[in-house]
């Protein structure tokens, strides 16, 4: 028998789980937790799932002692590909300051001015941290570029490291562009969309007083849309708007942020396949009320939780500390943020193989140095992380 800390081959069972996440819903439990567990890998699929006295034993066996596994965590919104820093701004922030979306142009000044090599080796880090705290899929965007050259450039490397690459040009409006946020729209849905799209799979906007109206949002997403490019909106962070009746319209898979919501905003999502993805990393870092996860579950709203890892907002990897957030802050259960965090970022990028533990899907599993999923919250800031398979292979 090896130790889970040992690199294992193509085909492996873990075994001995005391409790098993695997997002394969049973009655009164989403979560379909299984005790006493174990999961059979190979090929970098899950093959076979059932119980521990059942395990086969032509395989390597990873001996769990007990400890609770989770699907990996979908980190389905982040802006990992950037240069500089903004640690003074937060500084700011925290000494009383109000958050504005205008400081993402100190970003792109620091990208646009940084090689690829730099910005490679800061992408590469930061996939590390996600990583070793158990996120196995990755959303990236682009939007720190806001030009043709820069932006090509974000998603390009971004592709590098994963499928899930966001096209954010409209991000805000460049200082180039000042006061000329139509003619800026043009530049994006044009030559911009063009260089870009071949390394993207989605689009998003900023949908957000002080970034673009919804008439302006609208022409982007279109246009991505014919492109080729799945919709994605951030919308209604920074105040009631446009961003979530735009996103349901127009099928996009996710609207993230969602602080402001009217009734009008939470029955359509209801109503539609789009997903309320939170990010309560951003209000931790910007003091803004975090949004009413409870209100959105109850009214039947598919829920994700995201990491939004970035500069200016939200500089943290951390998929655990936003599960506790969104516990201690959002009304949501353990559960119910656990499957957020994992299943619910799968439906944000429309993928069924990865959050979930079972026969076919990607074997991207975390093992916690836990008992049971109650621990992400119970111990906040522990590192409870430790081992993570990424396609059946050992992070």
């Amino acid at each position: 028998m090896v130790s889970g800390s040992e690199r294992v081959g193509r085909a492996f069972v873990l075994t001995n789980i005391g409790e098993l996440t695997t997002n394969v819903a049973a009655p009164g439990d989403a979560c379909g937790t299984l005790r006493g567990a174990a999961v059979l890998v190979r090929d970098g699929r899950v093959e076979w799932v059932g119980s521990a006295d059942a395990t086969p034993t032509d395989v390597p066996v990873v001996d769990a002692e007990g400890r609770a596994v989770i699907p990996g965590f979908v980190d389905s919104h982040t802006h990992l590909a950037f240069g500089g820093d903004r640690a003074e701004e937060f500084a700011a922030r925290m000494a009383g300051e109000s958050y504005a979306a205008g400081g993402i142009r100190t970003t792109v000044a620091a990208t646009r001015a940084a090689s690829d090599d730099e910005l490679r080796a800061r992408l590469a880090a930061l996939v590390g941290e996600c990583r070793a705290q158990g996120t196995t899929t990755l959303e990236i965007k682009t939007g720190y570029g806001l030009d043709v050259e820069t932006e090509t450039r974000l998603a390009r490397l971004a592709s590098e490291v994963t499928a899930e690459v966001t096209f954010l040009g409209a991000h805000v409006v460049p200082a180039e562009y000042a006061g000329r946020g139509d003619d800026y729209v043009e530049l994006v849905v044009g030559d911009m969309l063009d260089a870009v799209a071949p390394h993207a799979r989605w689009i998003d906007v900023f949908c957000e007083e002080g970034a673009f109206t919804p008439t302006q949002s609208r022409r982007v997403l279109e246009a991505g849309r014919a492109a080729g490019l799945g919709i994605r909106v951030h919308g209604n962070q920074l105040g009631f708007g446009g961003g979530a009746a735009l996103a349901v319209e127009l099928g996009a898979a996710a609207v993230d942020h969602c602080t402001y919501l009217t009734d009008d905003d939470v029955t359509a999502l209801a109503g539609s396949d789009t997903v309320a993805t939170l990010l309560p990393g951003v209000e931790f870092s910007t003091r803004q009320p975090y949004p009413d996860a409870r209100r959105l579950i109850d009214a039947g709203v598919t829920v994700a939780l995201a990491s939004d890892c970035n500069p200016g907002s939200s500089f943290t990897s951390s998929m655990p500390l936003m599960i506790a957030l969104a516990v201690r802050e959002m009304g949501m259960t353990v559960a119910e943020a656990v499957w957020a965090a994992t299943a619910g970022g799968a439906r944000a990028l429309r993928r069924t193989d990865v959050g979930v533990i079972r026969p076919g899907a990607r074997a991207d599993l975390v093992l916690l140095e836990a008992p049971t999923r109650v621990h992400l919250v119970y111990r906040p800031g522990v590192p409870l992380v430790r081992t993570v398979w990424k396609d059946g292979a050992e992070v």
